[in-house]
């Protein structure tokens, strides 16, 4: 709606030309007012209808009881690793075997 205001001001003279309604009415002098007046109509009625935001045809309801999940605490305990194995091993080689002299 302000677009065609702004181009209403800017040139009015083209705007008459290219919208108005009644110009094959001169006497009317509508001046081009003719097609504001029914872009403002039009965006009052189009600001008067309520947005639908949620299509309810979409919408599902169930009536359905939520069960409850009780969790007893022998089951959330953690096992503990009682066993623990070192496999590393480490030999140092203090001398070096060295082939026979020929």
């Amino acid at each position: 709606m302000s677009i065609t205001y702004i181009y209403y001001n800017v040139d009015t003279i083209g705007f008459i030309e290219a919208l108005c309604e009644n110009k094959d009415k001169p006497e009317l002098a509508c001046n081009g007012k003719c097609h504001l007046k029914k872009i403002t109509k039009t965006n009052n009625e189009e600001k008067n209808q309520p947005i639908q935001l949620i299509d309810f045809k979409d919408i599902l309801l169930y009536n359905q009881k939520v069960s409850t999940l009780h969790l007893s605490s022998k089951t959330l305990q953690k096992k503990s690793n009682f066993y623990y194995l070192n496999l590393y091993s480490f030999k140092l080689l203090e001398t070096c075997f060295h082939p026979p002299n020929a």
